[in-house]
C-alpha cells in the first residue's frame, strides 16, 4: 500500500513499548484503535505481527497502515495550528502546579478531557497543539487521566524527554497516589486487589470489568487501598496505589469489592447517592513521584477540585491533618 508508513525506532526509545511509542508518536490514535490494528495484523514490527504491550527495540522498522486521520508526528509542523487564545492560555496556565526546562505537571480539573473525540471539541492535547513552536515541536502528553478525573498529569516540552518518561511509565519508577470518595467503608480498611481487568462495550460506553485469570485477554491489574477517613455507614475517604495501569482500573477495582467511587456513571456509583452530594465522579490524582529524565526526583501534590472540596467539609474529612498518612 502506498499509504503505509514506516518509522524507526530511535535509539533512545529502545525497550518502549508499542502502546507507549503510539501515545508519544501518533496520539491521535486510542488504545481500542490501536488494539483493533494490532489484533488484526496491521501493525508490524520487521514484518512480523506485534501486540500492543511488543517491546521495541531501537533501529527496528515499524510499519503503520494507512490511518483514518492525520497521522503526522505529533510534533511535526503544521500550518493550520493556531496559536492559543487568551482565554485558553489562561487555562493552560491555571493548570501547571510544576514546570522546569523539560516538562509541566498539570492539575487538571474535572470533566476536562484529555484527547479530542466525538462531540469533544476543547481538550488537553489541542491546548498543548497550539504551544507549537515555529519547527513543529510542541509539549506531548506521557500519560493520560479520565475525563471526569481530576489531578497530576504530566507533560514533556519535547520528543526527547517524553521518550524518556514513557519508559520510566512503563516500569513502576512512577508512583502515583489518587484521592476518592466511595460508598459504604471498605472491610478489611486496607488491601490489595489483584484481580485482572476485560474490555467490555456498555450502554453507555467502553467499560471494564472483572476477568478470569486464566484468560488471554484478560489484563493483569493490581490496586493496593487504604482507608484514610470514613463517615459510617454512608462512605470512606480512601487512598489508592495503582500499581499498573489499566482503563477505568480504580474504578473497577472499588466496584469489584463493593465500594464503587462516589458520582461513578459506569460503576454504579452514581445510584443512591448521598443527598446534598455532588454527582460528579469522586476521583482525584493526588500526588505523583517519579525520577526526572535529567536529576533528582519530581515530586508533585493536585489540591482538591471544588466539587471534592465540598465533600470532604460535609463528612467532616480533613486533608490537611490526613496529609502525611495518605501520601
Amino acid at each position: 500500500m502506498s499509504d503505509v508508513k514506516r518509522y524507526i525506532v530511535a535509539p533512545d526509545e529502545d525497550g518502549i513499548r508499542l502502546d507507549r511509542w503510539f501515545k508519544i508518536h501518533l496520539p491521535q490514535v486510542t488504545f481500542a484503535y490501536l488494539n483493533k490494528l494490532t489484533r488484526t495484523g496491521q501493525i508490524r514490527v520487521q514484518g512480523g505481527r506485534a501486540k500492543t504491550s511488543t517491546r521495541l527495540q531501537a533501529d527496528q522498522e515499524l510499519r503503520v497502515p494507512p490511518l483514518m486521520f492525520d497521522t503526522r508526528p505529533a510534533d511535526a509542523p503544521r500550518g493550520d495550528v493556531k496559536p492559543l487564545t487568551k482565554d485558553e492560555a489562561d487555562l493552560f496556565q491555571s493548570m501547571i502546579i510544576f514546570e522546569d526546562k523539560d516538562l509541566y505537571v498539570l492539575n487538571k480539573p474535572p470533566g476536562f478531557a484529555v484527547q479530542g473525540g466525538s462531540k469533544t471539541f476543547q481538550h488537553l492535547d489541542g491546548l498543548l497543539m497550539g504551544l507549537a513552536k515555529k519547527s513543529g515541536e510542541r509539549p506531548l502528553l506521557v500519560h493520560r487521566l479520565d475525563r471526569d478525573t481530576s489531578g497530576v498529569i504530566v507533560v514533556a516540552k519535547r520528543r526527547s524527554i517524553a521518550s524518556a518518561l514513557g519508559k520510566l511509565f512503563a516500569t513502576r519508577a512512577v508512583k502515583k497516589t489518587y484521592w476518592a470518595v466511595v460508598k459504604g467503608v471498605p472491610k478489611p480498611p486496607q488491601g490489595r486487589i489483584d484481580v485482572p481487568l476485560l474490555k467490555d462495550q456498555g450502554p453507555d460506553g467502553d467499560r471494564v470489568r472483572a476477568g478470569d485469570k486464566n484468560d488471554e485477554k484478560a489484563q493483569h491489574a493490581i490496586t493496593y487501598f487504604a482507608v484514610v477517613d470514613q463517615a459510617p455507614p454512608i462512605t470512606a475517604w480512601v487512598s489508592l496505589k495503582p500499581v499498573t495501569g489499566r482503563q477505568h482500573q480504580l474504578r473497577a477495582h472499588m466496584a469489584y469489592i463493593g465500594h464503587p467511587i462516589l458520582g461513578d456513571e459506569k460503576y454504579d456509583g452514581n445510584a443512591n447517592m448521598p443527598e446534598g452530594i455532588s454527582k460528579k465522579l469522586h476521583l482525584h490524582a493526588r500526588r505523583i513521584v517519579f525520577p526526572h529524565p535529567r536529576e533528582g526526583v519530581v515530586d508533585v501534590s493536585a489540591e482538591l477540585p471544588a466539587h471534592m472540596r465540598e465533600t470532604w467539609g460535609a463528612f467532616g474529612f480533613d486533608p490537611d491533618r490526613y496529609e502525611t498518612d495518605v501520601e
